[in-house]
């Protein structure tokens, strides 16, 4: 012990200095806080989600004016788009480990006001390195509301409205990128320029991260613990009492071991998560593909200008508060088969959106190719069809992302990790052959190759709901 101390005895037992919630109706835990500071709470959350989302998608107007200010092709120009991308695939290997050590706050803080700084990196940037290395980091720290704000709703809110909360998440991953391009658009074609797209963002970024700075609360049961303890320690004096995150030891080989390859351990190992996250992929990708096909169609097939190309997205958001709407309106269904199975949720419970969205996703492509590849076809037409294709693509998403988090409940936060690492990296690379692809095929017949490969798709989540319970039965970590 030092000047000749001896060690002094164990405790008699270390389990009565560890700090726990007083029973399940503690009003300290955040399972039991009120409606209105959840509901700032998660309003911030997925607020963040929403900047990270939007500056993702808000850049791809501007790449043939970042093209031409760089004097390099529109390929490389799309790498500002493509890397950001896959920063959000190399982000929850930090944050993931990182929110379940520290807690949500502080990442959620650090994400928003680290993407914002490299955003303004990017829009200063005097080469395209600078620019695309900069999107990159900015990718990393925007990852973060990604992957953690799920954590944050799991832990605010039980199985009974737990749901109903991801609907609002899933909302504002998906309406990010959407609106992005029609902003996007009309900056880069106003004297602004496309170094705006990068500045508005992180503006966007620098006003949230204050605002969680000073309002959000932290939402980790455990360390809402670790501040009790450090309470209770200074009221009465005694050091050893503690909560059981205090007894974590932070080693390096280890953290690597159990939390940062934690992610892509379990995306290998278990292939519930594998399967589903591999059908998420080709829907996120097809998000990030829409962002160079849209533009392709009415730019060059109705002659719009670089920001009204843009407006057609709406038609998507619009798909997507109907596909809102529609979960939530079957919330209640969900809610009675769960008191009627004593509390207990059963995953296969919340693919039912996801089996009416996968055909209508599917139609929706097909309709948007077919439509829209001669000016004979009205605007308004592909543009319908982007309701079909928005309505599905949230439906589905929505349906598998909850699904995966009640399979695997106890590592939401691992298994949300891995469900972004491998849906960003498909995503990432959609934008890069996207428009050659609509160029050379054929703007009917390239729609036709992705609808057949959404059409494939369709039994996905139909096996699921049939033989999910068997294979969450022969997994080592399914519950």
């Amino acid at each position: 012990m030092g000047a000749g101390k001896p060690f002094p005895p164990p405790l008699p037992d270390p389990a009565d200095y560890v700090v726990e919630f007083d029973g399940p109706d503690d009003p300290n835990h955040p399972f039991n806080w009120s409606f209105a500071v959840k509901l700032y709470i998660s309003v911030i959350a997925c607020a963040g989600t929403f900047v990270s989302s939007f500056a993702s998608g808000v850049f791809a107007p501007g790449t043939e004016e970042v093209s031409k200010a760089f004097a390099v092709s529109t390929e490389v120009g799309t790498l500002g788009t493509t890397l950001y991308v896959l920063g959000f695939a190399s982000g929850p290997l930090i944050w993931g480990p990182a929110s379940e050590l520290i807690g949500r706050r502080w990442p959620l803080i650090l994400g928003l006001l680290g993407g914002a700084i490299f955003s303004i990196a990017s829009a200063v940037g005097k080469d395209l390195q600078t620019v695309i290395i900069c999107r990159f980091f900015a990718g990393v720290f925007g990852a973060c509301p990604l992957s953690v704000v799920p954590s944050v709703l799991t832990y605010i809110y039980n199985n009974t409205h737990r749901g109903a909360a991801m609907t609002i998440y899933a909302l504002t991953v998906f309406v990010g990128p959407f609106s992005a391009p029609f902003i996007g658009g009309f900056i880069t074609a106003s004297y602004l320029s496309w170094r705006w797209t990068l500045y508005v963002p992180a503006f966007m970024g620098f006003g949230l991260g204050i605002i969680s700075f000073f309002f959000l609360k932290e939402t980790y049961a455990p360390i809402l613990l670790v501040g009790k303890a450090a309470a209770i320690r200074r009221e009465t004096r005694n050091w050893g009492i503690h909560a059981k995150q205090d007894e974590i030891e932070i080693d390096l080989n280890e953290l690597m071991r159990k939390n940062f390859t934690r992610p892509l351990r379990i995306l290998i190992t278990e292939p519930i998560i594998l399967l589903i996250s591999m059908y998420m992929s080709f829907i996120y990708g097809l998000v990030y593909a829409l962002l160079e096909a849209y533009p392709y169609v009415f730019q060059t097939v109705y002659r719009m200008n670089l920001g009204v190309s843009g407006l057609p997205f709406i038609g998507l958001i619009i798909g997507q508060i109907f596909a809102c709407a529609f979960i939530l309106s079957r919330h209640g269904e969900y809610v009675k088969k769960l008191v009627a199975n004593g509390n207990i949720p059963v995953p296969e419970w919340r693919l039912g959106p996801a089996l009416i969205g996968a055909p209508i996703f599917t139609i929706g492509i097909f309709w948007f190719g077919w439509t829209g590849f001669t000016s004979r076809v009205h605007w308004m037409a592909p543009t319908a069809a982007g309701v079909f294709v928005g309505f599905g693509v949230l439906c589905i998403f929505l349906s598998c992302f909850n699904y995966l988090v009640d399979s695997y409940l106890p590592l939401a936060a691992s298994t949300v990790a891995a469900n972004i690492i491998l849906r960003s990296s498909v995503a990432a690379g959609f934008p890069l052959f996207t428009k050659q692809m609509f160029e050379n095929l054929g703007i009917q017949w390239a729609a036709t190759l992705l609808g057949c490969l959404a059409a494939i798709m369709i039994p996905i989540p139909f096996a699921f709901r049939i033989f999910g319970p068997r294979l969450r039965g022969k997994s080592k970590l399914a519950p």
